[in-house]
């Protein structure tokens, strides 16, 4: 995993730690891979039951991503790879079982932002601003900006972020419902990790039960929501047992409808 993400468990907490402060934490390949291998590693493991996903320095969480890095790619690349990774990866950290709590300080703008609407839940400190940006550079949001920020804060917001590329402050964004709570940025991460405490103190399986539910009642993966509760449902009953016990003795199951 490339040291410009960092990822640390702590018993039943883990946190996910962007690390590129001189560059703002602007998204770039690397970055991108190293999160993919991140939340990989978090679906695994089943003893981790919250996710706090952070950012190096104190200027921002993110800046979005690194211009840099896509600036100099062709269409077909910036459509087929860029664009197709990012979502990819930021799907895949919406749908991980574990809630995931964002923790934004300083500048969250962009790519950023996007990052963090793929989380459960924000936190932001006083000190936060919030921005998509891309209109101002002939461009719009391409990691689900235009998806997932109408589903929090209605269509209107969303175009007049968007449209304007404005910053909204952090008790801005807390009254428009893009952020849960604000904090002083000196106690941001202890009333993080309070939460996530907090949370990971519940029953595991009702946590992440709740969350899927929720989630496929919102239209986020629900064939997914789906599967995955009527498999498990599925695997608990007498006719589930009696299958898998049949196909391991090679004879006819007898299924009860139980």
């Amino acid at each position: 995993m490339s040291d410009k993400v960092l990822l640390k468990i702590d018993g039943s907490l883990a946190t996910i730690t962007l690390n590129r402060p001189d560059k703002l934490n602007a998204l770039d390949p690397p970055m991108l891979d190293a999160l993919a291998a991140a939340v990989a590693a978090l679906e695994r493991d089943t003893d981790v039951r919250v996710v706090l996903l952070t950012a190096s320095g104190e200027r921002a969480f993110c800046v979005g991503a690194d211009i840099h890095a896509w600036a100099a790619l062709s269409p077909i690349d910036m459509g087929r790879r860029w664009i197709r990774d990012g979502h990819r990866i930021f799907d895949a950290l919406a749908r991980l079982r574990q809630p995931v709590i964002a923790v934004l300080k300083g500048y969250t703008f962009g790519g950023g932002l996007e990052l963090a609407l793929a989380a459960d839940l924000r936190l932001a400190a006083d000190t936060a601003q919030l921005a998509f940006p891309e209109a101002k550079i002939a461009t719009i949001p391409g990691w689900g900006g235009t998806g997932r920020l109408p589903a929090l804060i209605g269509p209107a917001r969303a175009k007049q972020m968007i449209f304007s590329g404005a910053q909204l402050d952090a008790h801005k964004a807390e009254r428009w419902g893009l952020v849960n709570e604000v904090y002083p940025a000196d106690h941001l991460m202890t009333e993080a990790v309070a939460l996530a405490q907090q949370i990971a103190q519940n029953a595991p399986l009702s946590v992440q039960l709740a969350k899927q539910a929720i989630d496929g009642a919102a239209g986020q993966a629900t064939n997914l929501a789906l599967e995955a509760l009527a498999g498990a449902l599925a695997a608990t009953t007498d006719d589930g047992r009696e299958g898998v016990a049949a196909f391991r003795e090679r004879r006819l199951p007898v299924f009860k409808g139980t």
